[in-house]
């Protein structure tokens, strides 16, 4: 059974330049078990309703300003599954999950960054996800077990956002402090997923050091894959760190996987 995995998807630059990220994704599709097909809830698509892409052939989405005119020459050119999209959904629904199918949207950054890194051929079968930061941890978590089955056919789960993602980081001065914060967020939680403890996760902004300013209000949807992620692991309950950096000292590449 392959295992699911959150992946932060950084900057968009990490799908052209090189760095140690970079790098790291490129050295995780190497290693990591080839998965049959890839299910991933974007950070980047928000949605009331659990929205299930059924479609062909994905289009890109430049959902960003102001980065190099390479950036926006990139293209990933995934294909779906109807097939799977429709199973996706009808797991949900006996889960008792209001999911729709969209029909047309393409593949916004928060998936095709990642992806042109980890699988740049483009040849696996991907179902792209919407997330809701609206709904409780509980809520979020309860849609990625729903689909827990689909790993017993190597589909690989992925939730994909950024862990400590508050711009309002980059203009602090002292870079000493901003660094000490979001490393000690992301100790705590990597050790809290480690012992599986689901109960001081869905509180973590009441109990994680520096969790307000890590996971302000407005980026909830960048941090919230990751119970979407864990959901799909629950039967196994296991959790390890793959991978920690920062960006500009501020933003978490963090890497984690599940099962």
């Amino acid at each position: 059974m392959i295992p699911s995995l959150f992946i932060a998807h950084g900057s968009p630059m990490v799908a052209i330049e090189q760095s140690e990220y970079a790098q790291y994704l490129e050295e995780l599709g190497r290693t990591f078990p080839r998965p049959a097909a890839i299910v991933l809830f974007s950070a980047h698509w928000e949605s009331r309703i659990q929205m299930v892409s059924e479609i062909d052939s994905y289009s890109m989405i430049y959902d960003f300003g102001g980065f190099p005119d390479e950036l926006y020459r990139v293209k990933y050119p995934a294909k779906g599954d109807k097939e799977l999209s429709r199973e996706v959904q009808r797991l949900l629904s006996d889960s008792g999950i209001e999911n729709r199918a969209e029909l047309s949207r393409g593949l916004d950054h928060g998936s095709w960054t990642i992806l042109n890194r980890i699988y740049p051929d483009a040849d696996i079968p991907l179902i792209a996800m919407s997330v809701n930061p609206e709904l409780t941890p509980e809520e979020q978590y309860r849609i990625g077990e729903s689909l827990a089955p689909l790993r017993e056919k190597d589909v690989l789960i992925i939730g994909s956002g950024v862990t400590v993602h508050n711009f309002g980081l980059f203009g602090v001065q002292d870079k000493a402090a901003v660094k000490a914060l979001a490393l000690g967020f992301e100790q705590w939680l990597g050790d809290r997923m480690a012992e599986w403890d689901l109960d001081s996760l869905f509180r973590y902004e009441e109990l994680a050091p520096y969790a307000k300013v890590a996971v302000p209000q407005q980026a909830k949807e960048h941090f919230v894959p990751i119970f979407y992620a864990m959901g799909a692991a629950d039967r196994e309950r296991t959790s390890k760190r793959l991978h920690l950096s920062l960006m500009m000292d501020a933003f978490t590449n963090s890497v984690y996987q599940y099962g």
